[in-house]
């Protein structure tokens, strides 16, 4: 079988959104808080996706976190710790097994790129800092698309802009909500289960899973 374009997800599935507790803990909110956070973004872009909106991550992040810090005793004016915070998520570091795995990837002669919810600018200067953004031939965004993956619209909009069929994009994600959306839309999909968690049993399987980014070419060639 040939090898397809691998098309990545990058909050989470390469950037290290585990991280963030620390940051948390820095304006001196509880770590888990870094967690909820995260899920109440994906909440209110999904929801208003589904509205029809396609609306710009960063708004939603502010306006989630403002909804989550509201009740919190912080050791800073909430606006400073609002900036401390998306400030810190435009700079995370990449997941440790992520330079191997592209770069694996890239050798076998792989094309590869990124489509993310957030801006297209922060995950290049992702790639950009971990010193692997000269192997990826596109860096995508839902914001120039119809709405926020899982939609279907993000996917083809992807696929569009890639000049690919669904049939020859692998999409690999750490999340499950992305890779039943990349399966609803055609796509093959990897999920990358770094932590050996169960798969929610009401969505559509991955084509493929593996535990570190190193396993994916193995995987693909089967």
């Amino acid at each position: 079988m040939a090898l397809p374009l691998v098309l990545f997800d990058v909050n989470g599935t390469l950037s290290d959104m585990g991280r963030m507790t620390q940051h948390v803990e820095e304006i001196g909110a509880p770590p888990q808080l870094a967690g909820l956070w995260f899920a109440t973004v994906l909440r209110d872009g999904f929801a208003l996706t589904a509205a029809g909106e396609n609306p710009a991550f960063r708004a939603v992040a502010e306006g989630a976190l403002r909804v989550v810090l509201a009740d919190q005793v912080l050791n800073r004016d909430v606006d400073d710790a609002v900036a401390h915070i998306l400030t810190a998520m435009q700079q995370l570091p990449v997941h440790p097994d992520v330079v191997e795995g592209i770069r694996g990837l890239e050798e076998a002669g792989l094309e590869l790129a990124t489509l993310t919810n957030g801006a297209a600018a922060t995950a290049s200067n992702l790639l950009g800092r971990a010193g692997v953004r000269d192997a990826f031939s596109a860096v995508l965004s839902v914001e120039d698309g119809p709405g926020w993956k899982p939609a279907a619209g993000a996917y083809t909009h992807a696929l569009a802009a890639l000049g690919r069929r669904a049939d020859e994009v692998v999409l690999v994600a750490a999340h499950p909500w992305d890779i039943d959306g990349a399966s609803r839309a055609g796509l093959r999909t990897a999920w990358l289960n770094r932590d050996a968690a169960p798969y929610p049993s009401a969505m559509v399987p991955p084509d493929h899973e593996v535990t570190q980014l190193a396993d994916l070419l193995s995987a693909l060639r089967t």
